[in-house]
């Protein structure tokens, strides 16, 4: 059988959660053991992620095989619990790339190169590759940005054109506000949305409404009019406790019914032991009932809770799998100046986190909060930046070198304690260059805070990086009490260090991104569980 496709496509705005949908969506299928994958679209130019501004764009998302790409990919893996690669994600600058190579090589002698039928064509040549050739029943394609955006208008123009040889499912999310000063829930701006879509030659087969409030059944009726569609096409997305309730709540309004339907896909039943399973990842124990704690993640871009999202994630499984409920104190670096600023803002704190980050802003500021945590005894985890920092204050506030820093920051001190890998020296370009994907370290001792996490002494994690712990240093550190408890299986790069006296352990890795409901990241497991112990 010839791969099903279901386009997700948003309007009016951004931030409304399409991936999350996106996700909900393969993740019901999924529980009817269809076979399904996303592919996610982003308009911009740049060939990934990779170089972009998380204040801007978000996180930026590593996958297994060393793929930058966006944040929703995250959240598919969440959801679906499998390992995507980079295969899954299209960009403007992929596609555009890809045309002016055929174009230069002579595959198009003789013809002027058009947006359709070449680059529409190239678009769709790639969806339909992608599902042959990973067997799919279902590809769940998220098309970035809003209907009307020029950025993506090609694209959406690519998705009409596949529906004409394709079976494809259209899915609108759209925005159904409520204005304070009525109080009530107005349709207009859908209305508008919907239009756009039409003229693009599109009809929704479902209409997914983003609203505070369950959607009223007066609304549901005008918006079913305008869309053309029966009433049990308009889809609530109301505001939820988590995002992990929301398969639940599209199942509870049969979305998963019309969607077998309208695919063909017959005979096919619920997993009721998938359904259990995820109904106690979305709503578990009562939170009120878990004992509290303090988590303090001390970040460059917290103006910006996106820029964290997998960190946050991992705090949430962990917190979950130990019945604990965390409050996340976000604090801005860039605002400890001095040691008041940071025993005020951290003050209180069972743990405390220190994410990853490019740039010298805001990086004294980590510095002091480290300091705190291993002069308090606050549990401690370092994430890629976090760990260089470790090490840099490890240098300065123990081992008494004063310069110590990190080459990023200062070319010019002459104990660059972190510095740029020997690989990265002569790099020119740094789009997909650092240090990326999956890497294997060796744990050295069983004693350590690392083997008590994984329980075992090989471990592989995603790392996205170009500075690493000197190596001229190492003797120094371990000499006044530094644990090195980690290597690269040659052991020539520093994984992982630790503290000898309390809980503090960095990682050169990003084990954030592994981090799954079912199965939480290792090292946040043994931090919450460290962050938690004495709490009632």
């Amino acid at each position: 059988m010839q791969a099903k496709f279901i386009v997700v496509t948003g309007s009016l705005m951004s931030g409304l959660g399409k991936g999350i949908l996106v996700s909900s969506i393969m993740k019901i299928l999924d529980m009817y053991g269809l076979k399904v994958l996303p592919i996610k679209f982003d308009g911009y130019l740049n060939f990934d992620c990779g170089t972009m501004n998380p204040y801007r764009h978000g996180e930026v998302f590593v996958l297994e095989d060393g793929s930058e790409v966006d944040m929703d990919f995250g959240t598919y893996e969440r959801f679906l619990g499998k390992d995507l690669d980079r295969s899954s994600s299209i960009t403007g600058g992929k596609i555009m790339s890809s045309i002016i190579e055929k174009e230069r090589r002579g595959d198009f002698l003789g013809e002027d190169v058009q947006i359709t039928p070449h680059l529409t064509g190239e678009i769709i040549k790639n969806i339909e590759d992608f599902a042959d050739k990973k067997k799919v029943d279902v590809v769940v394609i998220e098309v970035g940005g809003t209907v009307g955006d020029l950025e993506n208008g090609y694209f959406i123009e690519a998705m009409r054109q596949l529906s004409l040889k394709r079976e494809v499912e259209f899915i609108n999310l759209t925005y159904v506000p409520i204005i304070s000063s009525v109080g009530e829930q107005k349709t207009k701006p859908s209305q508008i949305g919907l239009r756009l879509l039409m003229q693009a030659g599109i009809k929704p087969d479902l209409l997914v409404c983003r609203t505070q409030n369950p959607l009223l059944v007066k609304i549901k009726k005008k918006l079913a009019f305008f869309a053309n569609l029966s009433e049990d096409r308009i889809i609530s997305d109301e505001d939820l406790n988590n995002v992990y309730q929301l398969p639940l709540n599209l199942l509870k309004q049969n979305v998963d019914k019309i969607l077998l339907a309208d695919l063909g896909f017959k005979g096919y039943k619920l997993d009721k032991k998938k359904l259990q399973i995820w109904n106690s990842v979305a709503n578990g124990d009562n939170e009120n009932l878990r004992k509290k704690i303090k988590i303090s993640i001390v970040g460059k871009y917290v103006d910006l809770k996106d820029s964290y999202v997998s960190v946050k994630e991992a705090v949430s499984h962990a917190s979950h799998m130990l019945h604990v409920n965390p409050e996340i104190n976000w604090v801005e670096a860039t605002e400890l100046t001095v040691e008041k600023d940071v025993s005020e803002k951290l003050k209180g704190s069972d743990g405390i986190i220190i994410p990853g980050g490019f740039g010298s802003r805001g990086i004294e500021g980590k510095i002091l909060a480290i300091k705190y945590a291993r002069e308090n005894k606050i549990p401690l985890l370092g994430l890629c930046l976090g760990m260089q920092l470790m090490a840099v204050e490890f240098a300065r506030d123990v081992c008494g070198i004063r310069d110590a820093n990190s080459s990023e920051f200062n070319q010019k001190t002459k104990h660059k304690i972190i510095d740029l890998m020997s690989t990265q020296v002569n790099v020119k370009y740094m789009g997909g260059t650092m240090r990326l994907g999956a890497w294997k370290a060796k744990i050295l001792s069983k004693d350590s805070i690392a083997y008590k996490a994984y329980r075992k002494q090989v471990v592989s994690e995603r790392h996205r990086h170009r500075y690493e712990l000197n190596n001229n240093f190492r003797k120094i550190l371990e000499k006044n009490g530094l644990v090195i408890s980690a290597t690269t299986l040659d052991g020539k790069l520093v994984e992982m260090i630790e503290w000898k006296d309390s809980y503090g352990i960095g990682t050169q890795a990003h084990p954030e991104l592994k981090s799954r409901p079912n199965s939480p990241a290792p090292l946040f497991l043994s931090f919450i569980n460290a962050a938690s112990k004495g709490k009632v």
